[in-house]
């Protein structure tokens, strides 16, 4: 997430920086810091975002879960699956996914923005 994303993100949500920073549980000049681009924006911080993002739209989608829009064979060893968070599967760790394991957070969010299944909760 560049610094243009996160400010976007920020609007959508329908928040201040402060409130943003409240929400986060950051200090304000550290949400000005990403939007300035002085500071590289993390992956836990993306995620939190997504995911703020996701539950905003969601409320009024009804969402298939990841396991039957992708046929998953391995979806009992899946914490999306244990969990039944089908449309959560980007935001949890140890999924079983294809070509995800060994990847850093970094990584996986990057890959699952790919994925139909974050970017289709993303989409306006």
């Amino acid at each position: 997430m560049d610094k243009n994303e996160f400010a976007v993100s920020r609007k959508k949500l329908g928040k201040t920086q402060k409130q943003l920073a409240e929400l986060l549980g950051m200090a304000l000049k550290t949400v000005h810091s990403y939007e300035q681009g002085w500071r590289k924006i993390p992956s836990h911080i993306e995620r939190q975002m997504f995911f703020l993002l996701c539950k905003q739209r969601a409320r009024h989608k009804t969402l298939t879960p990841c396991w039957e829009k992708k046929q998953c064979e391995a979806k009992l060893d899946c914490p999306a699956w244990e969990f039944q968070s089908g449309h959560l599967c980007w935001f949890l760790s140890g999924t079983k996914c294809e070509d995800i394991k060994g990847m850093t957070d970094e990584e996986k969010i990057q890959k699952c923005r790919e994925c139909e299944i974050l970017s289709s909760l993303l989409i306006e």
